[in-house]
């Protein structure tokens, strides 16, 4: 047991800069506080021990303002930073060195039985505000950006981002301490997509100007023509 709160203690100080002191965190930071009442509720949880683990953990809750339900398994070095918010549902499996954010929620699409909640592997990041709902597997390595909704399954070393997620960032290596506190610059595709909206039209626009300039310009027809071409040629970029 102090090995596990020792354990604890020190990822918070590797992932938080804000951590100054070993009695700063035992007071202070209800991202530990809730783990540690977990981790008794689903002791308790695991024995069947009826009622009590649900108390234990609607008590976290009114106490930190994370709820986690009891039957949640979660891995070592597991830090939730500030915390308000924070929804673990009752079938979600979190692995080693996973680092959430406040308002992020693991939860179900339904009222089926069963496994109905998120598996997220080893050294994933949710950020702020993001949603990672109903029985999908997060590879391990997965950066997903603040207020991202996450609905399909997600592969090992990837970043993603918007509503719903999408992979933007794909490689084979892990990301550095540093990328992984950065959850808010991530790249927007959206955004990706209305520039190459925007450069498509201004290329169409000199084509346009140069073809009214010669002396034998082409029909409106031709030129409508090539403007649907260079729209479809954007749009497969674009879902690319």
């Amino acid at each position: 047991m102090f090995k596990t709160i020792r354990e604890e203690i020190n990822t918070i100080f590797e992932k938080d800069p804000a951590a100054k002191s070993v009695a700063e965190v035992i007071t202070c930071y209800p991202g530990f506080h809730a783990i540690m009442l977990h981790r008794f509720a689903h002791f308790l949880y695991k024995k069947r021990v009826p009622l009590i683990p649900r108390i234990i953990s609607q008590l976290s809750r009114g106490v930190t303002g994370i709820e986690i339900h009891p039957g949640a398994k979660i891995g070592r070095r597991f830090f939730i930073d500030h915390g308000m918010g924070v929804v673990i549902g009752e079938t979600s499996e979190i692995g080693d060195d996973v680092l959430l954010y406040q308002g992020a929620t693991l939860g179900g699409t339904g009222k089926e039985k069963g496994k109905r909640h998120p598996t997220l592997g080893n050294h994933v990041v949710v950020g702020a505000g993001a949603k990672v709902l109903g029985a999908i597997t997060v590879g391990e390595n997965v950066k997903i950006g603040a207020g991202s909704v996450v609905v399909r399954d997600i592969p090992a070393n990837t970043t993603v981002v918007g509503i719903p997620g999408r992979v933007v960032i794909s490689h084979g290596k892990r990301l550095t301490p540093e990328e992984e506190l950065e959850h808010g610059h991530l790249p927007d595709p959206e955004a990706q997509a209305i520039k190459c909206l925007g450069d498509k039209i201004r290329e169409l626009e000199q084509k346009i100007e140069e073809l009214t300039k010669q002396q034998n310009a082409p029909s409106l027809r031709l030129v409508e023509e090539a403007i649907e071409d260079e729209i479809g040629a954007c749009e497969l970029e674009t879902r690319d």
